[in-house]
C-alpha cells in the first residue's frame, strides 16, 4: 500500500505510544532481500539504519524468523533488540550471548539431525538441494537449483519419508523444514515477545506463509486483553502467497516498502 495517508492511519496505534508498543519483523523477503542461496542474504545498511531508529524509540523489537536466533542477529547486526530463532524455539534477548531454547525441541533435536543426514543422499545434493542446519531443525532449499522441478520432487520425498518417521514438517518459499514434533510457529514466537508486558499495540512485517501464525498470534492477543491492537502487515512480491495477501492488513511492496515503514515508524 503506497498512500502515505493510510500508512499512517494505520501506525498510529503505535506512534501516539512507543512506549507501550511493539515492533516485531521478519528477516528474509522482509528486512533483507530474498536471493538464490539463504546464506548470501543480508540486511542493506539503508534498512539497518531505520531499524536502530525504531529499536531507540519502541518498547519492545525484535526479529523473528526461521533462522536460528544467532544467525538473525548477524544478519541484522544490531544487538539492542531481540531475536526469535527457528520459530519460536529460540529467544536470544537483547544483549545476551547465548538463546534460551525450548526444552521441549531440544528433546527431539537429535532425532531430526540423524533422520536428515540420512535423508541428504548422493542422489538429492547431485540435484543441488541444500542442507541448512539450524540446530534442532534441519531445512532443505531447492531455488536456484539446475531442474527445480526435480529437486522439488525429491524434497517431497524425503518430507513424506519424515512424516512417517514422526517428525512434523513445513514449507516455505521453495524450502522444507523438517522439525520435531513439537507445535512451532512465528505465532509462539510473537507472544513470547509481547506476553507479560504492559502493551497497547503490536505491528507484524512478514512476507510469507509462516508469517500468517505471527498474525493470528498477535490478533490473539487482542481477543485475550493482553493488546489493545494488532497491525499485520505483508510484503508484496512476485511470490506472494494469495493467503497472506487476504490475511494482511496493509501490504508494503517489497523490502524498500518496509524501509518506509520503519521510517514512518521513526518519525
Amino acid at each position: 500500500m503506497s498512500a502515505a495517508a493510510t500508512l499512517a492511519e494505520a501506525l498510529a496505534p503505535l506512534r501516539s505510544d512507543p512506549a507501550r508498543a511493539a515492533v516485531l519483523l521478519d528477516i528474509d523477503g522482509t528486512l533483507a532481500p530474498i536471493v538464490r542461496h539463504a546464506a548470501d542474504a543480508a540486511v542493506p545498511e539503508s534498512t539497518r539504519t531505520q531499524l536502530i531508529a525504531v529499536a531507540k524509540r519502541y518498547a519492545v523489537v525484535g526479529c523473528i524468523s526461521g533462522r536460528r536466533s544467532s544467525t538473525a542477529r548477524q544478519m541484522v547486526s544490531l544487538g539492542s533488540i531481540a531475536y526469535v530463532g527457528n520459530h519460536g524455539a529460540e529467544l536470544l534477548a537483547p544483549g545476551a550471548t547465548q538463546p534460551e531454547i525450548d526444552p521441549e525441541v531440544a528433546a527431539h533435536e537429535r532425532s531430526v539431525r540423524d533422520f536428515a543426514s540420512a535423508a541428504y543422499t548422493t542422489d538429492v545434493q547431485r540435484l543441488r538441494v541444500r542442507s541448512e542446519d539450524k540446530g534442532s531443525i534441519i531445512a532443505f532449499h531447492w531455488r536456484g537449483a539446475p531442474d527445480e522441478d526435480a529437486a522439488e520432487s525429491a524434497v517431497r520425498a524425503i518430507a513424506e519419508q519424515a512424516q512417517a518417521d514422526g517428525l512434523w514438517i513445513h514449507w516455505g518459499r521453495k524450502v522444507l523444514e523438517l522439525r520435531p514434533p513439537v507445535e512451532l510457529n512465528k505465532g509462539r514466537g510473537a507472544r513470547r515477545l509481547v506476553d507479560g508486558r504492559d502493551l497497547a499495540a503490536a505491528l507484524y512485517v512478514g512476507d510469507d506463509m509462516t508469517d500468517l501464525d505471527a498474525f493470528a498470534g498477535l490478533r490473539a492477543c487482542v481477543d485475550e486483553g493482553q493488546l489493545g491492537a494488532a497491525i499485520c502487515v505483508g510484503v508484496r512480491s512476485d511470490e506472494t502467497p494469495a493467503q497472506l495477501e487476504e490475511g494482511a492488513d496493509l501490504l508494503v511492496d517489497g523490502p524498500r516498502g518496509v524501509v518506509e515503514l520503519l521510517r514512518a515508524l521513526a518519525t
